[in-house]
């Protein structure tokens, strides 16, 4: 009885509840919208590869429940951008209801193939509307794309979907062994990247055997997630890039980075892989340029005792997830380089090898998540499954360089006895400090001067900008006028800083000469 009178209560309720609500009355809109912008931009995109997600708000500001009898792109089907209202995806809409003073979201994306537009100098500005209403209740918002041509270099599927993976020596045999890494080597036609469109790539591109990949100044590469370059046993990468007159524009810089143009991805770390300089790559060189948002701007392994593996000078590497450089049993030369934002190292040397740095600013303002690595990491072994080391002989030099962050130490030395384990900081300013004797051992002895030659420790560098990645120093700077002036042919090898200053007297630390800084 109790359960047939609740009942009939909640069903008397909901009937007088039902009675007493009046329902909503929408009248037509009369033009009175307010919106978010009144044009959405959606940046810069290469032609055939999908934009980011805009959106658009709507307002209703007024006092009755409207319906918006359309809405719709300018150029209808034709169109192409995408819009998504409500939920529901297409290009024109019917009897859009939007309650007073509410508001909602139109969402817009846009495909674009360039070579289907009357484009000119390999970009193209399309255009269209998101038109609401008609007639003398007519309202819009304009919609805005720069487009670009690119040169696309991607591996090949077959019939199933499968992509093609590359077959080189992996194990110095001579013999091709097959990989699971996607990608395809380049042709011969395509190993010279100018800088008349920019280069977009999908998969790993590789230099085969014996083959050299050349960049020009200027040229703009841009890599899709889990791509890359790939220098095989012979083969050779060089990037030639040259001094820009505008640091803004960098015109003649080669700048190699990920391929979503738009603002939001400016600086987000691991967009793309990495430059994997192959265990028997010679001869590579990077000159003046800027590899920024990987995983590892620069892989290299093996060749230890080549001292032509890799020269890099007047160059940048930012915002690497991981490495700025991890080197592994390798050689490397570094004039006028700036490392910084590395998720673990910006310079990790493991395994041994051979590295010599003059006048590098090797830095980490890491800030996106915890770091368990200092800006420079050393060791001459390598584990295996098993925690098995094997030791390798370590040989490296930094001179006139200023090693610095936001962690302290901002040097790790990991030495195995098994085999040499030669550094040597000289004329350098480092941010090493151990109050609670953490790092014993007579490698952390930072008063041995055959080991830290004149070296500065904790002095602010004073930075420009050290989280965005502008490591200028300037008048208050503990590393001015301090360069060795005891090794003359390591300040002959870089007679101006990487902006082109002169610094044969009074050299500076690290890759800048001081400036004063200007009031933003």
């Amino acid at each position: 009885m109790k359960k047939i009178l609740y009942f009939v209560f909640t069903l008397f309720v909901l009937v007088f509840w039902s009675s007493c609500r009046e329902d909503f009355d929408f009248s037509p809109s009369t033009g009175n919208l307010e919106f978010s912008k009144d044009t959405v931009y959606l940046d810069t995109v290469f032609t055939n590869i999908g934009s980011s997600t805009y959106n658009l708000k709507v307002y209703n500001r007024s006092n009755d429940d409207i319906v918006i009898p359309t809405l719709r792109l300018g150029q209808g089907e034709a169109s192409n951008y995408r819009l998504n209202v409500d939920g529901m995806a297409g290009k024109e809409f019917q009897n859009i209801e939007l309650l007073a003073k509410d508001s909602m979201y139109v969402f817009i994306e846009t495909t674009i193939d360039i070579e289907a537009l009357a484009a000119s100098d390999n970009q193209f500005l399309y255009t269209d509307v998101i038109e609401f209403d008609s007639g003398s209740n007519y309202q819009k918002v304009d919609l805005v794309t720069l487009v670009k041509d690119a040169v696309f270099i991607y591996p090949s599927k077959d019939a199933n979907g499968v992509i093609e993976t590359l077959a080189f020596d992996v194990d110095g045999d001579g013999t091709p062994d097959q990989t699971e890494i996607q990608g395809r080597f380049l042709e011969n036609d395509e190993l010279t990247f100018t800088n008349e469109k920019p280069y977009v790539i999908y998969g790993y591109a590789a230099v085969n055997e014996g083959e050299t990949l050349t960049m020009e100044a200027g040229a703009r590469v841009h890599f899709h997630a889990n791509s890359g370059l790939l220098i095989t046993n012979t083969a050779s990468l060089q990037i030639n890039g040259a001094l820009s007159t505008d640091q803004d524009i960098l015109e003649n810089e080669v700048i190699i980075q990920g391929d979503r143009l738009e603002p939001l991805y400016e600086d987000i770390p691991g967009q793309w892989g990495t430059i994997w300089l192959y265990n028997g790559s010679t001869n590579n060189s990077i000159d003046f340029a800027t590899i920024k948002n990987a995983t590892v701007g620069v892989l290299t392994e093996g060749n230890q005792n080549d001292p032509n593996k890799l020269n890099i000078t007047n160059s940048k590497i930012y915002n690497s997830s991981n490495f700025g450089i991890l080197a592994r049993a390798s050689a490397i030369t570094g004039e006028n380089l700036v490392i910084n934002n590395s998720g673990q190292s910006s310079f990790a040397g493991t395994f041994g090898g051979t590295y010599n740095f003059t006048h590098c600013t090797i830095a980490n303002y890491w800030d996106s998540s915890f770091r368990q690595f200092p800006s420079v990491f050393l060791n001459n072994y390598l584990l295996d499954e098993n925690e098995n080391a094997t030791p390798n002989v370590l040989d490296a030099n930094f001179n006139n360089c200023i090693i610095y962050g936001n962690d302290n130490p901002e040097i790790i030395l990991d030495e195995n006895d098994g085999a040499d384990f030669g550094f040597k900081f000289t004329n350098c300013l480092i941010r090493f400090q151990d109050n609670n004797n953490n790092f014993p051992g007579d490698n952390y002895n930072l008063n041995n001067s055959e080991l830290y030659d004149n070296c500065i420790f904790n002095s602010d560098p004073d930075f420009k900008l050290p989280f965005e990645n502008d490591l200028r120093i300037g008048e208050d700077s503990g590393a001015n006028n301090l360069g060795n002036d005891l090794y003359d042919f390591f300040a002959a090898q870089v007679p101006v800083d990487i902006l082109n200053t002169n610094r044969t007297t009074s050299p500076d630390l690290g890759a800048y000469q001081h400036i004063i800084f200007e009031e933003d």
